[in-house]
C-alpha cells in the first residue's frame, strides 16, 4: 500500500493559495480515480482506493502545514507502510516557476516547513516527493504572505496544468518507480533553482 499525501492548510480561506498545491493534486487524483477523501482520522482527511493497480491511501493532513509530520507519522504507523518506499508527498515549491514540476526520491526540506516537520517526525529524508512550482517570492514580499496568497489568472492556468502533470507523475511512480517519473518530468526543468532548495 502507498500513502499519497498532499500538503496544505485546512479551511476555505486557504483554498486556491500557493501553499495548498499539494491538496489540489490529491483532490485531482481523488476525482480521477473516484476516491472519496472524507474519512477523518490520523489528524487528516483520508480516502482509500486503487490507482494503477496499487492500493493507496490519499491523505490531506489537517494539522496546518507546519505540523504535517504529526499526521503522516500516525498514518504511516497505522497502515504499516515503509516511508522510504511507500510514501509520496506532494507539496508546493517557491524555487520553481509556476507550473513546473520536480520529482525527488529523497532530499532536505529546502526551507519548506511542512517537509521539515515530516522529516523530523519520520526520522528520515528518504521519501519520495512531487514538488509543484508556485514561483519565487517577489522582492519586498513577506514569505508567509506569498505562500498564503492567491494566484493571478496566468498563475492559475499554469497551476492547473501542473496539477495534471502531478497526477501523471504519481501514476508513473506507482507503475514504474520514482526514477521513471524523474526522467519524464525533471528533464523539462531548464534552470538550476533545484540546487537552492535541495
Amino acid at each position: 500500500m502507498y500513502i499519497i499525501a498532499g500538503l496544505g492548510n485546512p479551511g476555505k480561506e486557504y483554498g486556491n493559495t500557493r501553499h495548498n498545491a499539494g491538496y489540489e493534486a490529491v483532490d485531482a487524483l481523488a476525482e480521477k480515480y473516484n476516491i472519496s477523501v472524507l474519512d477523518l482520522k490520523h489528524k487528516a482527511l483520508i480516502g482509500k482506493g486503487m490507482i494503477c493497480g496499487q492500493k493507496v491511501a490519499l491523505v490531506k493532513p489537517l494539522t496546518f502545514m507546519n505540523l504535517s509530520g504529526e499526521s503522516l507519522r500516525m498514518a504511516v504507523d497505522y497502515y504499516k507502510v515503509d516511508p522510504e518506499e511507500e510514501l509520496i508527498v506532494i507539496s508546493d515549491d517557491i524555487s520553481l516557476p509556476p507550473g513546473q514540476l520536480r520529482v525527488r526520491k529523497k532530499g532536505s526540506a529546502g526551507g519548506h516547513n511542512g517537509l521539515k516537520n515530516i522529516i523530523k517526525m519520520l526520522g528520515t529524508e528518504n521519501f519520495q516527493r512531487v514538488r509543484l512550482g508556485v514561483g519565487e517570492k517577489p522582492r519586498g514580499y513577506d514569505l508567509v504572505d506569498w505562500v498564503l496568497g492567491h494566484y493571478n489568472k496566468e498563475e492559475r492556468a499554469a497551476m492547473d496544468a501542473a496539477v495534471d502533470k502531478a497526477v501523471q507523475a504519481v501514476e508513473l511512480m506507482l507503475e514504474h518507480g520514482a526514477e521513471a517519473a524523474m526522467n519524464e518530468f525533471n528533464r523539462k526543468v531548464q534552470n538550476n533553482a533545484d540546487s537552492v532548495r535541495g
